[in-house]
């Protein structure tokens, strides 16, 4: 939890004391708040550490507890691809997407360096999938260091960022860029912000339903980060191997179980494709799903990347491989 220059770690891990006692999580918090760009060395940041061992009853359970595999915790998760995109997610989200990558982008190569780490985007298309509409809120310097005024700088953020993202024949309704005008103040001094409320743009935008646990901020015992990384995982490959338009695949766990209490997939049209998840996917322990993605041995990607641009539709992360089935 962030506000101004306070920042609350809180949680609970399965850490053995000799490795605790080697992370500074002071100093991680800090690294991070400076990969974001909140400040230049961090040394205003303070930063109250409250990490706590895990239950021993969740994690050793009556031998079906994280330890021996099984859910640290109940709850239903959702995957979901469709065919519209090649990143296998709806076109919306990665127009949005690619507008954000793309204000960051032109931030830290310094062509557009007046522009800070805080932004947020919408696109909206219509039934042919064209966009029609979009909104953009980028946190800026003042004005009289940017050398821009207020209209330039909305000027300057459609023609370099949201038009070549969605086309020449976007509306250059200007008035859709920081609606309130200046965006001076942001990150942690303009607003207050907790890990794992975002739960819709982490996942697939508001077109698709989600889970009701957060991805974010949680290790892979917790099925709301593993299970929802296999549903995705699932409804990706179904839709390749099955030729479908699109999948929705739902996976939910009681605490301690070693296997799913439910799983279900569907087409676009109603199709039950449960029986190809549950032959090509046998086993949906949380101990399975976490050696069959590397959970735990991250190569080539890491958490902190997941934690912004959504955690799906980018092809680093293990859950968006296509597999030979």
């Amino acid at each position: 939890m962030a506000k101004d220059n306070l920042l609350i770690v809180s949680g609970e891990t399965k850490w053995p004391a000799e490795i605790r006692s080697q992370l500074d999580v002071i100093e991680l918090a800090r690294e991070c708040w400076l990969k974001i760009g909140y400040s230049t060395n961090g040394e205003e940041l303070s930063v109250i550490d409250h990490i706590r061992a895990q239950s021993p009853h969740i994690a050793e359970g009556a031998g079906t507890g994280t330890d021996f595999g099984g859910a640290g915790d109940q709850g239903i998760m959702v995957g979901y691809a469709t065919s519209e995109t090649p990143e296998m997610m709806p076109k919306e989200y990665i127009l949005a997407r690619d507008i954000c990558m793309r204000l960051r982008d032109l931030r830290r190569s310094g062509e557009l360096g007046w522009l800070r780490s805080d932004t947020k985007t919408q696109v909206t298309i219509n039934p042919d999938g064209q966009p029609t509409d979009f909104i953009v809120a980028a946190q800026h310097d003042e004005p009289e260091n940017c050398g821009l005024n207020q209209e330039q700088i909305r000027e300057q953020i459609f023609e370099n960022i949201v038009k070549p993202i969605l086309g020449d024949d976007i509306p250059a309704n200007l008035s859709k860029i920081n609606g309130t005008g200046l965006f001076v103040i942001g990150g942690p001094t303009g607003d207050a912000g907790v890990v794992g409320r975002k739960i819709v743009v982490d996942q697939f935008g508001p077109r698709v339903p989600v889970g009701g646990g957060a991805v974010s901020g949680k290790d892979a015992t917790k099925v709301d980060r593993s299970a929802a990384y296999m549903a995705r995982h699932i409804a990706k490959n179904a839709v390749k191997h099955l030729d479908l338009k699109e999948c929705t695949v739902h996976i939910a766990y009681g605490i301690g179980q070693l296997q799913p209490e439910m799983v279900t997939a569907v087409t676009e049209t109603g199709d039950d494709v449960t029986g190809w998840v549950k032959d090509k996917f046998p086993d949906l322990s949380p101990g399975k799903i976490i050696d069959h993605l590397c959970l735990l041995k991250p190569e080539g990607w890491s958490y902190f990347e997941s934690a912004s641009y959504g955690h799906y539709g980018r092809e680093q992360f293990p859950w968006e491989r296509i597999l030979d089935v």
